[in-house]
């Protein structure tokens, strides 16, 4: 195994994106591996595209049925989303293939498919590692391969959702102390939402942001924003003095013509306070218990960009071990049917509560969310819809309840 992984590990300095998946085929099966396959996910999750290296324009160049999985329904599909390696016997006598989640970190790319002899611990541990490192090589290659972008696009993208996805995070990251799950939609027509996290320290802060509008304008509103929020909070600043030159930043550039709804907070992982402003926006919920939720209060500030003279708050609250914050735009909570029914907060927070019981990893509750309030929506969303969830694991970390609650297939 060591070979295979150290002999992949430096093939990879100057493999190009289209032999990734040859590459990886020749030196699993070298180590007995045979078959080797590597399956990525759209960007709304509902289907697993294999890796041929050509990436997909659509057309006549579109993927065969073989090439393209459905999320649900299919034994990749679940792999995908409980994030669990499973073993399927071969038709015949001999012989087992496995799908093992493909992860960088948390984040959730795909599945790697693998024919083996044998179905034991120790071909399964084998797996892991080396799905650990395809994963690692997808990422590394990715950012400079258009024929990925192509893969994991079902449909044309719009001007803003291809700002707005350079601009964001990965969906998802988690540590002993923290666990962060995001979801965006329309993916490929997302105007002016946008969330942002990030760590120093053992402080984690959080935002969600709303633009006004539903165009590239908003697009180009909201990364301004996130931007000068980077910036500013890079620089040490406040939550209060960041929302500040936020608005400042946005003054300058549209004067009043553009603005920005938004929630900044950080969240100490030692003491679990949570502290936040609020900029015009939804407040933020708790989920605690697994069953219980409340609405965080805090006197709300104008509208970034508005210069309204209201005066910002800080506000806190103590959090306790297992709490999930959750940060929302107006798209998730007011998306309505067809007879004009909304979401509603309550359907929103009874769906967050009711798979949380079920036991499914944050990533794939909030992929089920998406898909039922498209489902409510007839498919289509008027207004963008995004969800960001933070749980708190406590001072002292749990790794092992982090790793639940993103699907980690992996101990120790």
């Amino acid at each position: 195994m060591q070979e295979l992984l150290g002999g992949l590990l430096l093939a990879s300095h100057l493999m190009p994106w289209a032999e990734l998946p040859t590459q990886v085929a020749a030196h699993a099966g070298r180590a007995g591996f045979q078959d080797a396959a590597i399956y990525l996910c759209d960007l709304q999750e509902d289907v697993l595209r294999r890796l041929t290296g050509k990436g997909f324009t659509g057309g006549e160049d579109a993927p065969a049925d073989e090439d393209e999985l459905q999320v649900a329904g299919t034994m990749a599909g679940r792999c995908f989303q409980l994030g669990r390696l499973l073993p399927l016997p071969h038709e015949g006598p001999d012989g087992v293939t496995w799908w093992v989640p493909l992860l960088d970190g948390t984040e959730r790319l795909g599945v790697l498919r693998v024919a083996t002899p044998v179905d034991d611990e120790e071909t399964g541990e084998d797996l892991k590692r080396l799905a650990a490192l395809v994963a690692l090589l997808v990422v590394s290659k990715r950012g400079s391969s258009d024929a990925h972008a192509r893969l994991v696009r079902t449909r044309k993208m719009n001007v803003a959702a291809e700002m707005q996805w350079h601009l964001l995070p990965a969906t998802t990251y988690a540590d002993p102390h923290v666990v962060i799950s995001a979801a965006v939609e329309p993916a490929y027509e997302i105007g002016g939402d946008a969330f942002d996290y990030a760590l120093a320290d053992d402080v984690v802060h959080l935002g969600i942001f709303d633009a006004m509008g539903h165009d590239t304008s908003a697009g180009i509103t909201a990364n301004l924003a996130v931007a000068a929020c980077r910036n500013n909070r890079r620089q040490g600043h406040g939550l209060v003095e960041t929302t500040v030159a936020i608005e400042q930043t946005l003054l300058e550039e549209f004067g009043r013509l553009r603005f920005v709804t938004a929630i900044l907070a950080d969240l100490s992982t030692t003491t679990g306070v949570f502290s936040w402003v609020n900029r015009g926006h939804h407040p933020p919920v708790v989920i605690r218990g697994g069953r219980w939720t409340t609405g965080l209060r805090c006197p709300p500030a104008h509208p970034m960009g508005t210069d309204l003279g209201l005066e910002p708050v800080l506000c806190r609250e103590q959090l306790e071990p297992g709490d999930r914050i959750v940060l929302y735009t107006d798209g998730i909570t007011e998306a309505r049917n067809k007879d004009g029914r909304e979401f509603g907060l309550d359907g929103f927070m009874d769906f967050l509560i009711r798979h949380q019981a079920d036991g499914l990893p944050v990533p794939e509750t909030l992929r089920r969310l998406i898909r039922a309030i498209l489902g409510h929506h007839d498919g289509r969303l008027a207004d963008d819809a995004t969800v960001l969830v933070a749980e708190w694991l406590g001072p002292d970390g749990m790794k092992s309840r982090a790793r639940d609650r993103v699907g980690l297939p992996f101990r120790g």
